[in-house]
């Protein structure tokens, strides 16, 4: 029987671009794997440098193009008694800190309109988090810093109606736009990872990043409790991700994840954190492009 091809996703051109120092990482068609990794929040000067020195040594030894992510701020916690981050006077030095000492782009997340000018002028992505994706004032004062941005697919949206969020930033003339999926509400406090969000973002005209860390989070158990997440998952999910064509992943990690003051239950162990990427790579190499998972022949 002649050699019949099936549905093909066309999946059109998409480019992420994010610099920092001599440090170029592009996302998207044609690239390769990159990574956006870090502690979920900033719980001290000396646990990011250390954790930003590994992590750099990690991706640096296996080709890996590295954004560092760590919150100043998490606005959104359970309690009001819960450790919020150092804020911005201290927290946007920090991670100024972490751009000068290593050269890589840093990434965080921005929770109110009026600071984001000043978060913009020391990091190099801004992330509209899930819950404010929504936003139009919050997606525009974003665009308008011209800085990359990444935007928190919100777990009560279907990953096409993102394409609203993206005509807002791209109003401002800014086109440099990652999406990133983190799971989707399914019944009480679980969120489950539908793959095909990440053809679908990418149909968009973005590239489409996952993050495995966010969606084995149980919600309504603490996060400093150890049955707030299952961690163990992380693995099985990225490689899913990868396998599905994402562009690039989205990876909390912690030397300590159950020390950690925000998302202990759910951050991706350091130690883990190297092999994990190894199968991520192994996948990429075996699967070629992200535009290849859509082409079936018969």
């Amino acid at each position: 029987m002649e050699n019949k091809r099936i549905e093909t996703i066309e999946l059109p051109s998409r480019s992420f671009t994010v610099e920092s120092g001599n440090t170029k990482i592009e996302v998207g068609s044609g690239k390769d794997l990159a990574i956006i990794s870090g502690p979920c929040v900033i719980d001290s000067k000396e646990l990011i440098m250390n954790t930003a020195r590994q992590l750099v040594d990690i991706t640096q030894r296996l080709g890996i193009g590295l954004i560092f992510k760590s919150s100043y701020e998490k606005d959104n916690r359970g309690s009001e008694k819960n450790w919020k981050g150092p804020l911005a006077d201290e927290g946007l030095k920090i991670l100024a800190g972490v751009r000068k000492e290593f050269g890589i782009p840093i990434l965080t997340d921005v929770h109110r309109v009026e600071d984001v000018p000043t978060v913009a002028e020391y990091v190099d992505v801004l992330q509209i988090p899930a819950y404010m994706c929504q936003q139009t004032s919050m997606a525009i004062a974003c665009g308008e810093t011209g800085k990359a941005i990444n935007v928190k697919k919100g777990q009560f949206l279907a990953p096409e109606t993102l394409s609203g969020v993206i005509s807002k930033i791209r109003s401002t003339g800014n086109k440099n736009i990652l999406l990133t999926d983190r799971g989707t509400c399914f019944g009480y406090n679980r969120l489950i990872a539908d793959m095909r969000a990440i053809p679908i973002m990418q149909e968009l005209g973005v590239p489409a990043c996952f993050d495995a860390t966010h969606v084995i989070r149980l919600y309504g158990i603490s996060s400093a409790d150890p049955a707030g997440g299952e961690p163990r998952f992380v693995p099985h999910l990225t490689m899913a991700a990868v396998a599905a064509g994402a562009d690039a992943l989205f990876i909390e990690t912690h030397p300590d994840p159950m020390s950690a003051k925000c998302d202990a239950a759910s951050q991706l162990d350091l130690k883990y954190y190297e092999n994990m990427i190894k199968m991520a790579q192994n996948v990429r190499k075996a699967i070629g492009k992200p535009e290849n998972v859509g082409t079936f022949t018969l």
